[in-house]
């Protein structure tokens, strides 16, 4: 059974950092597609970023300078690092999984996790 749980959202400041987790089981993980997306209410949903097998990152404009995204695969453990927050950025957040990585701009994914609540207060 395929499970993403993410983990690590809450309430910071502006200017604050978090650092979410998801953690992954059911599928071959170190093979698969990691990546972030997020949401707030009225917006569309975004591919913030992803990062392939080997460790090889894209991030949105948006976040970029700003967000790391990671992966310990003897964990089964995606990371996303998210400093120098902004209001903006407030969005529920989550980790998806695909077999293979494409462009934020097109992205497809087998399987999705519930997410985690971010907001960030001015």
């Amino acid at each position: 059974q395929v499970r993403l749980v993410e983990s690590g959202g809450g309430s910071v400041q502006a200017g604050g950092s978090l650092r979410l987790s998801c953690a992954a089981s059911g599928f071959p993980f170190s093979s698969y597609c990691m990546s972030w997306f997020r949401q707030a209410p009225g917006k569309e949903r975004e591919a913030v970023t992803n990062i392939d097998g080997f460790g090889t990152s894209t991030y949105a404009s948006s976040v970029r300078g700003r967000f790391t995204i990671s992966r310990d695969n003897a964990k089964s453990t995606l990371y996303l690092q998210m400093n120098s927050l902004k209001p903006e950025d407030s969005a529920m957040y989550y980790c998806a999984a695909n077999r293979y990585c494409a462009s934020l701009t097109n992205i497809a994914t087998d399987y999705w996790g519930q997410g985690t609540q971010v907001t960030v207060s001015s």
